[in-house]
């Protein structure tokens, strides 16, 4: 069984879901670079030494972990770390009106205009709505594909809109079989 396993993919495309998920039915310590990239979610950014001590530390001190998240640009030195990467793609329309939900879901009204978060929540949407055309000058499909390219650990493909068991169905078989 693989043991360290990364979760990457653009932001709504599931990652941290399917990472929580699999934690509960494997024998696996769950992580989120969210927590590592944030000192203040989603607001103020950790800097890059303290992020890399921090998750570098429990990457150590964990046999089994499934970190989800990208750790592209700050984190390229824990490459090494995983013998499984599994990227997660979803079309473009899905994955943002998931972001739109998702935020609505946190926020409330406070992203309408003239709510509190609303510039916050546009500026966010805008981002993500760049994963599949951007450079590598952002989190983009572009960049994570560069990553990819050089790992020494097998990827694991989900591309198209599964839901959460499907998912897990799909790396739980590929676990069982290699």
């Amino acid at each position: 069984m693989k043991e360290k396993i990364h979760i990457m993919g653009a932001s709504g495309a599931g990652t941290s879901t399917l990472g929580s998920s699999l934690s509960k039915v494997l024998p696996h310590t769950y992580l989120d670079t969210d927590d590592y990239f944030w000192t203040t979610k989603f607001t103020k950014q950790r800097a890059v030494p303290e992020r890399r001590q921090m998750l570098g530390k429990d990457l150590l001190c964990n046999e089994n972990y499934i970190l989800s998240g990208a750790v592209c640009g700050w984190g390229d030195n824990f490459k090494s770390y995983f013998d499984l990467v599994i990227f997660l793609w979803v079309p473009q329309d899905i994955r943002l009106e998931r972001l739109k939900q998702r935020e609505f879901q946190r926020y409330g009204n406070e992203i309408l205009v003239g709510g509190s978060k609303h510039e916050q929540s546009k500026t966010f949407l805008e981002w993500a709505s760049l994963y599949d055309h951007a450079g590598m000058e952002v989190r983009s499909r572009t960049l994570h594909e560069y990553w990819m390219a050089d790992l020494s650990c097998p990827v694991l493909r989900i591309e198209g809109d599964y839901s959460v068991k499907e998912r897990m169905d799909i790396v739980l078989e590929y676990l069982n079989h290699n």
